[in-house]
């Protein structure tokens, strides 16, 4: 990889991928995107990546025993959100630093929890990235909210909360499950659009439409796994609602503009 340089001190390792392009329209990077490789081990993962035809990459890998391991340059745009939105922008990739860490995910059945060296790796990972990029709490990821259609990752046993404790996410406490849905799937009317509004103030991709369909499903679903993990359903119930309500709060603390 021609002009491949080291952005963080904390890679131990480079594995060259030649996955990845320009950044496009002179975008500049204000966007952390986190998944999981949905691997068997960081080795696996390592390999895709680097081979010509996954055509997919990440600018780091932090493997379980917190090793991180750099693909790509950061000044390069890496192939690991696809095809995403997120608060108006279609071409994630061009504004976004991507980490994957080694969990096999929903691969087998339950997703296995992250390991504690790790998690300390990511963490020391994202707070060198977004304090060289300038990045907001806000603007830090998961695949599955740029994605909801296709992508689960890093999943409802990340721990975004230890993230946000830190200052490197959004911080939003989960309201407390009291019942069942308010808004479900077939319903129709104001109510449904007026939480399809807010789930695209949040920063989600939904068309305003009023009508419960399955891509509004998909949203709450990924909504839930990333601010109420506790029951991932994609039922409007009042809690989801009322998380949203805090994450809009919380993200206009950040941004009165929002």
């Amino acid at each position: 990889m021609s002009g491949f340089s080291r952005a963080s001190a904390l890679a131990a390792r480079f594995v060259p991928s030649p996955n990845f392009g320009a950044r496009k329209g002179g975008r500049a990077v204000d966007m952390i995107v986190l998944h999981y490789t949905g691997c068997p081990s960081a080795e696996s993962a390592l390999l895709w990546m680097s081979s010509p035809d996954s055509q997919v990459s990440a600018h780091y890998l932090v493997d379980t025993d917190g090793e991180i391991i750099q693909l790509v340059d950061e000044a390069a745009r890496a192939w690991h959100a696809g095809a995403a939105f997120w608060a108006g922008e279609r071409d994630v990739n061009s504004r976004s630093i991507g980490i994957e860490i080694q969990n096999t995910g929903h691969l087998e059945g339950a997703p296995p929890p992250y390991p504690e060296a790790q998690l300390a790796a990511v963490e020391a990972l994202v707070a060198d990235i977004m304090a060289r990029h300038s990045i907001s709490p806000a603007r830090v990821v998961g695949h599955s909210d740029v994605a909801p259609a296709r992508k689960a990752d890093p999943g409802e046993h990340f721990p975004w909360p230890r993230l946000a404790e830190k200052g490197l996410a959004l911080d939003v406490a989960a309201a407390r499950i009291t019942g069942g849905a308010v808004i479900a799937p077939g319903d129709e009317g104001d109510a449904v659009r007026a939480l399809q509004e807010d789930l695209r103030r949040a920063g989600y991709g939904l068309e305003l439409s009023g009508v419960y369909c399955p891509a509004t499903e998909q949203v709450v679903r990924a909504f839930q796994r990333r601010f109420r993990p506790a029951r991932v359903d994609g039922l409007a119930d009042a809690s989801t609602i009322e998380t949203l309500n805090r994450t809009l709060a919380a993200l206009a603390r950040l941004d009165p503009g929002v």
